[in-house]
């Protein structure tokens, strides 16, 4: 290692033989690092597994336009929305067509005794152009009473089950009372708040839901004419309609602040946040620690290259030396700890919990500015190193 770290710097490796003079201290500072980075990365990893929840969600429709309750802060929350909007918005001479959007949630009760909480999408079986990729063509074939298309990646069922659900080979199942027929199946999976979804028509929907009826869906769909523009329609038709009960945006848009809401407003996403922050300061303390505790062993040391007439700067980057091979050392077994973690989660829960090389990226980056600035703070000592000392 020293052989190699002279020809990488041109120069007598001085950080690492200060660090590896004292095994027992890298030792403990190396773990310090690595779980600091394990703490984050295992944070980001679930607030990625929250954000990838929250955009799959809307995967079952496509709009360019969505309209809704001026409450609404997620595309399960909010006021049910009066369908009546849906003539001022025809009216408008950019939009195409529209359609509602009916939202809910219901528990399943399994053959095992196990619950499993879906969210249940409803669409009129004439709304073809506003089905996304899930369900593209598949509108019609839920036009029959009670019948269903269900997610195959519902959390606690084998997914190989529901993947050979079809016409032919339908499954019954029964909730809130009713006996619904599965007549195929589509990948969504379950977030948390949800562990899988139903799509189902409106009518089924209306009759899953008796509580809610036809004139109050969740949000409004809306389509527009090619070459329209999505941003002045929504500006145009928000001030034709009642901005103080409904809200028009993008869908883009509209993804973005659910996404926003819950990272930055609803608990899960906080406790996340706290707790990349708290990965920091704990490597960041940990890192000062121990260089300032070497800086503060080696003080004579150093005031002996001053007497030599090595420049300050010269000394900090011995110490800005360790604190890299402190972030280096420290990364390399937090990354392969951090992907098993990882699959650990995502086998457990069926969030999709998974490594992006940008987070890889921006850890090791985030991790190695953390160690060089606890570096800079230990070097300060060093103004003190007095070559007068020496005599």
């Amino acid at each position: 290692m020293t052989a190699l770290l002279t020809r990488l710097l041109g120069r007598l490796p001085i950080g690492w033989l200060q660090l590896s003079h004292a095994p027992t201290r890298m030792a403990a500072a190396v773990a310090g690092v690595g779980f600091a980075a394990v703490l984050v990365l295992v944070q980001l990893g679930m607030m990625g597994a929250l954000n990838s929840t929250v955009a799959q969600s809307y995967a079952p429709f496509r709009a360019d336009l969505l309209i809704s309750a001026h409450d609404a802060r997620t595309l399960t929350d909010g006021s049910p929305l009066a369908r009546r909007w849906i003539g001022p918005v025809l009216a408008d001479s950019a939009v195409a067509a529209a359609a509602p959007l009916y939202l809910g949630k219901l528990d399943w009760r399994r053959a095992d005794g196990s619950i499993a909480t879906l969210t249940v999408y409803g669409l009129p079986v004439e709304a073809g152009r506003f089905a996304g990729p899930l369900l593209a063509g598949r509108l019609p074939d839920l036009a029959a009473r009670d019948v269903a298309l269900i997610d195959r990646q519902t959390r606690g069922i084998d997914p190989a089950a529901l993947a050979g659900v079809r016409p032919d080979a339908p499954l019954r199942f029964e909730v809130q009372g009713r006996t619904l027929t599965a007549i195929g199946s589509f990948r969504l999976g379950g977030g948390f708040s949800a562990d899988g979804a139903l799509i189902v028509s409106d009518q089924t929907f209306l009759r899953l839901f008796p509580q809610r009826i036809g004139g109050t869906p969740s949000h409004l769909l809306v389509d527009l004419h090619p070459g329209m523009s999505a941003g002045s329609a929504a500006t145009r038709l928000q001030a034709a309609l009642d901005a103080s009960a409904v809200q028009v945006r993008t869908l883009p848009a509209a993804i973005a602040a659910d996404l926003r809401y819950q990272t930055t407003q609803r608990p899960t996403g906080l406790i996340f946040g706290f707790g990349v922050a708290i990965g920091v300061v704990v490597g960041v303390v940990i890192v000062y620690q121990v260089l300032s505790t070497d800086v503060a062993n080696h003080l004579r040391e150093y005031a002996t290259f001053k007497a030599m007439g090595y420049p300050h700067r010269q000394l900090l980057s011995f110490v800005f030396e360790e604190a890299a091979i402190l972030a280096v050392l420290g990364l390399i077994p937090a990354l392969l700890l951090a992907l098993v973690i990882y699959a650990g989660m995502a086998s457990a829960t069926g969030l999709p919990v998974a490594m992006t090389p940008l987070r890889a990226v921006t850890v090791s980056l985030g991790t190695l500015a953390a160690c060089l600035l606890s570096g800079a703070l230990a070097a300060r000592r060093l103004r003190a190193a007095d070559p007068a000392e020496l005599f």
